[in-house]
């Protein structure tokens, strides 16, 4: 089974602001209200592609209600911890300017639904996945990804962590079967400038030195590279395509790539696979659906 874990899962509020204008009464043309957050993201693509798994992390409050409404409408499973101060976070994201955004904050969690979100993960079993995606709430320990995996070492669970700088680093130690830095990311671990697939790949590799097994780094326009854990080198430029929203697009890579090596246990495939999802997110209004992502693959060669 695979396990998504939302530290802070968020109702995301994308809305189109014709001739938005500072210091004035702006009106929208167009909204969505979608259910966010990275891991959430990395469940609803893995839907899309039909492999089965389980969303785990906290909601409170009225938009914690909500956000359990959509993502149920999304079809996958969910085991969400109820906390009871504050709300679920509601990011708002405008859609005319992109990158531009205003995040919500989210709930006050306490060591004990931290302990209950522990209890679930210890009932995971050898051979399962476990996403550990994105930022952290400033109320959690910023030790708490290293926590979790130091806490189920050695118990053969698949580790795939999606986050920046220390987040990252120091689950290192652990071996994770998967990262996925950008190159903008991979670039501010090592005090570096990095645009190219080819100034990317020895620091992947420094990475695989430091101990992940795989390390995909995605760069948007300029496609991906796949240091796997034979040190296998795998590159790609970015399909053609129109980008429409890059909300999500990353986490779609890791959920293509992690669909792509349960189904064939190839580097290859999964890495075609991570970058199909990645780009057919980015080309679309809504995170990809498998015939975007399979059109996209049986174009790539």
């Amino acid at each position: 089974m695979i396990y998504t874990v939302t530290f802070n899962p968020c109702l995301d509020y994308i809305v189109n602001v014709d001739d938005f204008k500072l210091g004035r009464t702006n009106r929208t043309t167009k909204e969505q209200l979608l259910a966010g957050g990275k891991g959430i993201n990395v469940s609803t693509v893995l839907q899309n592609l039909g492999i089965e798994n389980t969303a785990l992390g906290f909601i409170a409050g009225f938009t914690g209600d909500k956000l359990v409404e959509e993502v149920e409408k999304l079809g996958f499973k969910y085991d969400f911890i109820r906390v009871e101060k504050g709300f679920s976070r509601i990011n708002v994201k405008l859609k005319d300017f992109d990158g531009t955004e205003i995040n919500g904050m989210g709930p006050d969690i306490d060591m004990e639904a931290v302990n209950r979100l522990f209890a679930k993960l210890d009932q995971l079993e050898s051979g399962d996945t476990l996403v550990l995606a994105g930022s952290i709430p400033a109320c959690m320990p910023d030790s708490i990804y290293r926590d979790i995996m130091a806490r189920l070492s050695g118990r053969g669970i698949n580790f795939v962590v999606d986050a920046t700088k220390d987040l990252l680093l120091n689950v290192l130690e652990f071996k994770p079967f998967l990262i996925k830095p950008n190159n903008h990311e991979l670039g501010e671990i090592f005090g570096v400038e990095l645009k190219t697939r080819a100034e990317v790949v020895p620091y992947a590799r420094k990475l695989r030195e430091m101990g992940a097994r795989n390390v995909l780094v995605s760069m948007a326009g300029e496609g991906a590279v796949l240091v796997d854990e034979n040190d296998e080198i795998h590159m790609h430029s970015a399909p053609k395509g129109k980008l429409v929203n890059a909300v999500g697009a990353g986490d779609s890579m890791v959920a293509g790539f992690i669909a792509g090596w349960h189904t064939e246990n190839n580097y290859e495939h999964a890495f075609k696979m991570g970058i199909s999802a990645g780009s057919a997110s980015a080309f679309s209004e809504l995170l990809a659906t498998k015939p975007e992502i399979q059109e996209i693959y049986n174009s790539i060669n």
